[in-house]
């Protein structure tokens, strides 16, 4: 798997010819190292001073959150990797035979399904960057203030894993002929990213004020 490599030998290969690792693996990795961050900032604030004067109901939210913030990590780890064959299906079924009419329409269904696959994996990195994002709410507000600056760089990672990953959606997308499909896609990745801004500016916004 990539995410057994280092970290010189990830950025080696994507500062390779090949085509994989490329902007979707990476999207998901920046998503899932600005959650790591959020992560640190958890581990700086739970059980300490600050927390513990805390209410009841914003500890048990930022417990939550925390342990949901692990969850997140592992998926997008995930995703660095399978974004790497993502494509497969597609490049595949460009290899089916077309000499009939029959092998014709396997091959083009094929190919589409392909698309679909390979656009369902960063759909799926999106979402959960969306999701980090809500999470993060509970840091930014009640964080360790020496590790705010952190919350801040987690959220513009996620942010960007968000909208990287959308990029691939939205090529892979190009070539998917069925119109109510592309339509429910195309809408599900505006609010994402429409709402995934608002959260982002809004967290940064937090970010600065308790910066003072």
């Amino acid at each position: 798997m990539i995410t057994d490599r280092s970290l010189e030998e990830y950025v080696t290969k994507v500062a390779s010819g090949d085509p994989t690792p490329g902007g979707g693996s990476v999207a998901a990795l920046a998503g899932s190292l600005g959650t790591a961050l959020t992560s640190m900032v958890g581990n700086l604030t739970i059980g300490k001073k600050a927390y513990e004067e805390l209410s009841a109901d914003v500890k048990e939210n930022m417990d939550d959150d925390f342990a949901e913030l692990q969850k997140s990590i592992e998926r997008l780890n995930r995703i660095v990797h399978e974004d790497t064959t993502a494509f497969d299906g597609v490049m595949q079924a460009f290899k089916l035979p077309r000499e009939t009419e029959e092998e014709k329409a396997k091959r083009s269904a094929a190919i589409q399904e392909g698309y679909k696959v390979a656009l369902e994996v960063p759909l799926r990195a999106a979402e959960e960057c969306y999701r980090v994002l809500e999470l993060q709410r509970v840091f930014a507000d009640h964080g360790n203030v020496n590790a705010i600056t952190d919350v801040g760089v987690g959220a513009l990672l996620i942010a960007t894993g968000l909208e990287g990953s959308l990029f691939n959606v939205r090529i892979n997308l190009l070539s998917i002929k069925d119109e109510e499909y592309r339509n429910r896609i195309e809408s599900r990745m505006n609010q994402l990213l429409e709402d995934g801004n608002q959260l982002r500016d809004s967290i940064l916004e937090t970010v600065y004020e308790r910066l003072g």
